[in-house]
């Protein structure tokens, strides 16, 4: 029994390096997994903006703008036929000339009457400090003139990239100018995320360019969206654009390149 004291000893000494080392790679793969279920997270790396009514205080009257523009009884029954919602750019294209300039001119005396009292929304200048921190991008789709929004980025001093205007056709909800932005910046739509305050433009837009979507409803006009069509179904709905912050830190993943690189 004496005799195999050294072998065991030497079994001993050539096994325990082989079990440390088995126990720390067990432990190395832990740690991946472990790391691999934190990073499950989709993706994203873009926000893209609404103006009026989400990056600025709602100060249009469009009621009264859409009475002015069609008529009392033509906005009455158009408004009906939408479900309380009217598209007044289509509306008007399908005008002649002078029907057209008379329209855009009322349109565009509200909309003088905006700018004068525009205002920037209450967590705003926040979340972009927050995207910047992050290097997510940010652009911007309003159907409002590229005047607008040069204005509001002079006012504000932020600016996003591109910011397309209703010059940009075709405009919301149509997918085109979204998904202009992320052919600009070269990023898939499923790493973007569309933000307004309208289900029929804002979310239909983000929705069929395959974006994420969050809606805005600041005074809880619209109802449960969980009955609603897939289209007009948004991601996430928040109260105000401070509710962001928890969305993108709690289901996303923020930095995926700088992750990869690591």
């Amino acid at each position: 029994m004496l005799m195999l004291l050294p072998h065991l000893s030497r079994l001993f000494a050539t096994s325990l390096p082989s079990l440390s080392l088995s126990l720390s790679l067990s432990r190395t793969s832990l740690s991946l997994m472990s790391s691999a279920r934190a990073h499950t997270k989709p993706a994203l790396r873009g926000l893209v903006f609404d103006m009026d009514g989400t990056l600025t205080v709602p100060v249009i009257d469009f009621p009264a703008m859409y009475r002015e523009v069609l008529g009392p009884e033509a906005y009455a029954a158009a408004n009906k036929a939408g479900g309380g919602s009217v598209d007044i750019l289509h509306h008007i294209e399908a005008w002649g000339p002078q029907e057209q300039r008379r329209a855009y001119e009322v349109i565009a005396r509200f909309e003088q009457d905006g700018l004068d009292r525009l205002q920037i929304m209450p967590g705003a200048l926040e979340l972009c400090g927050f995207l910047d921190s992050r290097d997510i991008r940010r652009g911007l789709i309003t159907r409002n003139v590229k005047a607008a929004v040069d204005v509001f980025h002079k006012r504000f001093g932020i600016i996003f990239s591109p910011a397309l205007s209703r010059e940009f056709k075709p405009y919301k909800p149509d997918p085109a100018p979204l998904l202009h932005i992320c052919s600009t910046w070269n990023i898939p739509p499923n790493e973007v995320m569309m933000v307004g305050d309208s289900l029929k433009d804002d979310v239909v837009c983000g929705k069929r360019a395959g974006a994420f979507t969050c809606l805005l409803d600041e005074t809880g006009r619209y109802g449960p969206h969980e009955d609603l069509e897939d289209d007009l179904r948004p991601d996430f709905k928040v109260s105000s654009l401070v509710e962001v912050f928890t969305i993108l830190e709690s289901h996303f993943d923020l930095a995926p390149e700088r992750a990869q690189a690591v």
